[in-house]
Parts: structure tokens; C-alpha cells; sequence
């Protein structure tokens, strides 16, 4: 019997294809295959008249590859859609069940949380049908995400000239304009501590006079100094036993997070390699997938890891670091579809496949590994002592813990410190001598930036957002220059904090961050079938159109910025203006005059050669420069392509964003329209849901 599988992403297709027998032919759609058409009222794809009846269209250089699918599909006499286990791989599926033409033969969806044997066999073993509340979850979010985008996008660029604005991407740059007037608004205070420095630790000021020490100038601080003596006397040896509990296994949000801190990973780059290893590696002479779905947001672990991880600690490090029960999953908003982040197979550990791997691969899973390992591990159990000094009317205080049982930190210890001092033993009423005091100046430090782990998280705790969304959201931040980086931090824009403060005056309701998360649990409503897809999306539309209206005839226009020169045809003032490969300088009389200065400045050939850091990805020997057309219709055109010409003719598919494709791993690119597509749009088609 000959029968399809589809896949979405091609290197699954070739781990897959060696657990299935030879009756099964296994395809892979590369990603989406259709999308919200561009056409009907503003470009929405909707029939707004017709219950907002979505209409979509074959994505653009996907015709090839639906032509493919459709063909497999009449040959095969069963069909089974084995796309990723999320809403959106539901949605992918859908699609492809209704433009397959294949509705007269059995058609299967089959879900597998891990690319393994065993697990995709059991999968095809209990396919089951497409759930439509799925479907209708994801539709909902896509034609929500469609209405804002297309709608606030084309407002900002008119009026502000800002790229793109949406309803997770506002949102969260509203946090980081939101923390940035916290800070400029923010009044430092000074304050001063003072130490007590001994033979074998310090003590610091704790009381005056039974009230919590506040020294607010070095004036008050070196009075108090004149009153003490060097004498202490013990007051009180408080010891206390602690246990620090492993974290629970990783989720997308914290696997980006600790990715971030750890490692020094973007969230994009993370999930880059996370993709990777869900979809299979070649070790020996098998392609396997090393770790379990990278898109969750649960902490579960299945009993069928748990039993034989707990062997292998009770192997490798002894009975007393055995630990309990799994944690659960705990986010109020966790859909719990399928287990955390996990190895596939705990005998695989991270040296035993370091040859198979590449570095960044080899860390990300070491760590992942790791800390599936710890979270099924016994805590960590500290003592901690405090030493209350007396002196005067003062109080001063000393502390130290020490680890008294490692636990989980056994495996976890690359990742998590745990810092240990010691005091020496000391009884009630002792006297001891200091050495000397110090005093020091301090001030009160304004709240602290979000790093892009910080905000991945305040996200999370906010309801903002899926896993699917985290990176992508920060990324496109990033790319639209609502943000700037430094030290790791993100600093809002000029641009950015323009935007938030015009979306402030006209959408504060719907970018806000209350908002968006009650949005969220609207979709999961529909999800479990206890809200109405029409329902939600009408009511929205007739409350965000009017709102859009009110906008676009009150908000005000930014005017350019002039650059001090006058026009040299009509007189009037020039301006900067911006376009996809820069700023330029142009006429403020535009359209009636065009007139754009030139750049004067005498040109070599080499000046034509915009070079960046990014390897060629087909020749892997040269790089990227960008390039103008000399001649044809392109004349004038800028360009990106290999400078190993012509040994290499690849030309890029639009400008290179030094990301990669989460389908094949081939370059990302912006094309003319703004959007980030896979350079390979022949084979892969990948486009990134920008609106």
C-alpha cells in the first residue's frame, strides 16, 4: 500500500523516512503552504460582509511544492499529516488537507512530541482526526494579528514612518519604553554602610538603636563612627538548615532564558539549534532526534523518562540524589499539550555524541540534558548562620552558609553556583576586637533594564505571547530599530519610544499588556471549544476599525528633518528621507519635485562593494557585499551577492539579516516588502509571519 506523509520541514522528512516502511513516501511542505489573502476590504482577507470569512491564497513560490503534494497525494491510497504538535501545526495540516484534493481517500493526522522510533511508530499506530477547535484557534490569531499588523503598520509608516507595530510586538515594547521613563523619572538617594573588619570575617552595621540602620551623608555616618568602640560582644549565633530545590525541566521561555545567561545565546539562535536537534541528527548511522518538542509550556516529564533517568542518577551518583516526583505544570496559562524540553533517550548523554556535534549544538543539548537530569534530583541543603554583634547602641551583623549536601547541583553545578563562606565558631557573650571600621558611599540605583532573558520572562509572566513568539518578537524589535543594545540591555529608540507614545494616545487599549493576555486566554477558549471564532473576531473589528479612523484623521504627521540646504531645481527645503537601504537627502517638494542629491564623492569599484560578515550560503568560501545593478531594468538597484564571483554567481533573495531559517537553516533574508523569508524560497518558502 502507498502511503503519504507530510511533514513540514524537510530534515524531518529524512529522519522519519527511516522509522516507516517502504510503503510510506514521506514529503514535507516546508512550512505554510497557503495564507490570509491580500486581497477583499484593506487587504485583510476577510469577507467582512460574510461573517468575516477568511479567504487565503497559495503562498508565493509555494505553487511548486503544492503541485508536488497534490500529485504524491492521488498516487497514495492513505494520507497522514505529521506536522509539529502545536496550534500551528494543526493549522498546517488543515490547509493541507483542503487543498490536497485528496477528501476521497483516509486521511490521518498523527502527532509525535519527539522524532524517535518509538515514538513516531506509536503515533502512526493511533492517528486521529484534525481538531478543528485547533484550527480555529490558530485562524483566530492569525486574522487578529492580520487586522492590527496591516492596519497599524500602514498608519505608523504614513504618519510616523514607523516599519511595523502588532499586537505581542507593541505590547512589549511598551514594557521597554514603560521601564525606560521609570529610569529617567527616577531620583537616586545617597547612603553609606559601615563595616566592622575582624581577624577572620566582617560585620556589618545592621541597627541604631534597635531601628534599621540609615545613614544618609558621611557627616552622620562618621558621628556614628566617633561613638563606637573597637569591642564587640556576641549577641546571638543563629544557625538555620535550608534545602534549594532543582528548577523543573526546561520549557521554550526558560530554555531561552538560561540560553541567554549561559550561554550567550539570542532566543532566535537558540531555537535555531533547539529545531535542529528535535529534528534529527545523524550519530552513526541513524538520524535521531536528540531532545523532545522545543515549543512548550510545560514542565511535565513522562513516566517513560522519569524511571529510566532516576536509574541512571541512582547509577552515577548513589541513592541519597535520587529525588521525588516531577514538578507539574504550574504557568496559569500553560496549554500542557505535551512535555517539557527533554533528551529522547537518557543513555545518550551529552560526551557520548560530542563528535556529532557541533559546538553550540554539543552546549545547548549538554544543557538541556542537564537540567532534565537535576529536576528529578534531591535538593540542595545549605546551613546558614547569622551573628549578631553588639558595640554601643548599634547592632551589627555577619553571615556565611555552607553546602552540606550538593544534590541536584552534582549535575546542574556548570549552571548554577552556589557561593560559600564560613565564619568561625563563636559562643553567646563573647568579646571579640575589630580591626578597624570602613565606611563606603553608596546611591539607590534606578530599576535595571531588561536583557533580552528578562524580558522573554516578564513576558511569560505576563501572559504576553506564546513560546512560539518569544524570540521572534524580540527579533523583530531588533530588526525595526524600535531598539537599541548595550551591555546586553535594551534602550527604546527614538523610533521606538515614538511609536509606543502615538499607539498610547489611540490604542491604549489594545496594546496594552492586560490586553494581549486577555487574548490569549480568548484563544484558548476557542481552543476547548468555549468561545466562537466569528464572534470574537467581529466584535474586535468593530471596536479597533473606529479607533483606526480616529487616528488616521487626528494623529499628527511627523514632518522630516531638514538638512539646512535648499533644493537646487525648485528652491524648497531638503530633507532626510529613509529608505530599505539607508538614509538619503531629497526634496521636501516631493512628489511635484524629485530631485535626490547624489553622493559626490569620487567612486572606485571597490566602493560599490558594501562588504558584511556573513559567509555565502551556497560556495560556504566567500561573502556577502552589497552590490547596484550597472544595467537592465534593475539599473541603479541595490543588491546582495558572493563576492567569490565569478567562481559563485548566488545572489541573495533580498537583504541579509545574519539569522537563519528555522525550516532548512539557509540564510534569512528582508525581501521588498519588508518581510523575512528564506533565502531558498525554490526549495523552502520559509516566510516569517511578520503582520
Amino acid at each position: 500500500m502507498n502511503k503519504l506523509v507530510i511533514v513540514e520541514s524537510p530534515s524531518k522528512s529524512k529522519t522519519i523516512k527511516q522509522y516507516l516502511g517502504e510503503d510510506y513516501e514521506v514529503l514535507s511542505s516546508k512550512g505554510h503552504i497557503r495564507d490570509l489573502s491580500i486581497s477583499n476590504v484593506g487587504g485583510l482577507g476577510l469577507d467582512i460582509e460574510n461573517n468575516f470569512t477568511p479567504k487565503y491564497d497559495v503562498i508565493k513560490n509555494k505553487e511548486k511544492t503544492v503541485k508536488e503534494l497534490k500529485k504524491a497525494a492521488k498516487k497514495a491510497e492513505e494520507v497522514y499529516l505529521a506536522t509539529d504538535p502545536d496550534r500551528e501545526g494543526e493549522a498546517i495540516s488543515w490547509h493541507l488537507k483542503e487543498i490536497l484534493e485528496a477528501k476521497d481517500k483516509p486521511m490521518y493526522r498523527v502527532i509525535f512530541n519527539e522524532v524517535t522510533k518509538s515514538a513516531v511508530q506509536e503515533a502512526f499506530n493511533n492517528p486521529r482526526s484534525i481538531d478543528y477547535h485547533l484550527v480555529s484557534s490558530q485562524e483566530t490569531r492569525r486574522i487578529l494579528d492580520r487586522i492590527i499588523g496591516f492596519k497599524l503598520s500602514k498608519l505608523l509608516q504614513n504618519k510616523i514612518k514607523s516599519k511595523s507595530a502588532g499586537r505581542v510586538q507593541s505590547a512589549a515594547l511598551k514594557i521597554l519604553v514603560d521601564r525606560e521613563i521609570e529610569i529617567e523619572a527616577f531620583n537616586s538617594e545617597e547612603y553609606w554602610r559601615v563595616k566592622a573588619i575582624f581577624d577572620a570575617f566582617d560585620a556589618e552595621l545592621s541597627n541604631i538603636d534597635r531601628k534599621k540602620a540609615k545613614l544618609n551623608n558621611e557627616d552622620e555616618t562618621d558621628a556614628l563612627l566617633a561613638t563606637l568602640t573597637k569591642t564587640f560582644t556576641v549577641d546571638s549565633v543563629k544557625k538555620r538548615n535550608r534545602k534549594r530545590s532543582p528548577k523543573p525541566p526546561f520549557t521554550t521561555s526558560s530554555l531561552q532564558q538560561e540560553a541567554s545567561n549561559r550561554l550567550n545565546f539570542s532566543g532566535q539562535k537558540t531555537m535555531m539549534i533547539a529545531q535542529k536537534l528535535y529534528e534529527g541528527i545523524d550519530i552513526g548511522k541513524e538520524t535521531v532526534g536528540l531532545i523532545t518538542y522545543m515549543r512548550t509550556d510545560s514542565t511535565r516529564l513522562s513516566g517513560t523518562f522519569i524511571a529510566p533517568a532516576k536509574q541512571k542518577i541512582y547509577n552515577d551518583y548513589g541513592e541519597n540524589y535520587v529525588g521525588g516526583k516531577n514538578i507539574k505544570a504550574v504557568s496559569k496559562n500553560s496549554q500542557d499539550a505535551h512535555e517539557a524540553i527533554r533528551p529522547t533517550n537518557i543513555t545518550r548523554s551529552p560526551e557520548s555524541i560530542k563528535s556529532q556535534l557541533n559546538r553550540d549544538e554539543y552546549r545547548l543539548y549538554k544543557m538541556i540534558y542537564a537540567r532534565a537530569i537535576a529536576s528529578l534530583m534531591r535538593p540542595a541543603e545549605l546551613q546558614s548562620t547569622t551573628v549578631n554583634l553588639k558595640n554601643e547602641n548599634t547592632r551589627f551583623k555577619a553571615r556565611a552558609q555552607e553546602l552540606q549536601f550538593d544534590g541536584y547541583l552534582k549535575a546542574y553545578g556548570d549552571y548554577e553556583k552556589i557561593d560559600t563562606t564560613k565564619l568561625p565558631s563563636l559562643e553567646e557573650g563573647t568579646s571579640l576586637t575589630a580591626n578597624s571600621f570602613e565606611k563606603s558611599q553608596h546611591f539607590t540605583q534606578p530599576p535595571a533594564r531588561y536583557t533580552e532573558a528578562r524580558l522573554i520572562k516578564e513576558m511569560e509572566e505576563l501572559g504576553i505571547g506564546r513560546p512560539s513568539t518569544y524570540s521572534q518578537t524580540v527579533s523583530t524589535l531588533k530588526t525595526r530599530k524600535y531598539v537599541a543594545i548595550e551591555d546586553k540591555k535594551f534602550i527604546p529608540t527614538e523610533q521606538g519610544r515614538l511609536t509606543i507614545e502615538k499607539l498610547q494616545a489611540f490604542f491604549a487599549k489594545i496594546i496594552s499588556v492586560d490586553y494581549t493576555a486577555k487574548m490569549e486566554n480568548v484563544l484558548d477558549e476557542i481552543a476547548h471549544d468555549k468561545a466562537e471564532q466569528s464572534t470574537i473576531v467581529s466584535d474586535f473589528y468593530h471596536t479597533f476599525i473606529p479607533m483606526v479612523e480616529k487616528a488616521n484623521a487626528e494623529m499628527e504627521k511627523t514632518a522630516p528633518k531638514t538638512t539646512g540646504e535648499s533644493c537646487p531645481k525648485c528652491g524648497k527645503p531638503m530633507v532626510y528621507r529613509e529608505s530599505r537601504y539607508g538614509t538619503f537627502e531629497a526634496c521636501s517638494g516631493f512628489p511635484e519635485c524629485k530631485y535626490i542629491k547624489q553622493d559626490e564623492t569620487p567612486k572606485t569599484p571597490e566602493d560599490d562593494l558594501e562588504k558584511t560578515e556573513i559567509l555565502c550560503p551556497k560556495c560556504k568560501k566567500g561573502h556577502i557585499v552589497e552590490r547596484v545593478a550597472k544595467r537592465g531594468k534593475n539599473k541603479g538597484n541595490h543588491f546582495y551577492a558572493c563576492d567569490n564571483f565569478p567562481k559563485c554567481k548566488h545572489i541573495l533573495s533580498g537583504k541579509p539579516t545574519k539569522a537563519h531559517c528555522p525550516k532548512c537553516n539557509d540564510l534569512l533574508v528582508e525581501d521588498d516588502n519588508g518581510a523575512i523569508i528564506c533565502d531558498d524560497q525554490k526549495n523552502c518558502g520559509y516566510k516569517k509571519d511578520q503582520a
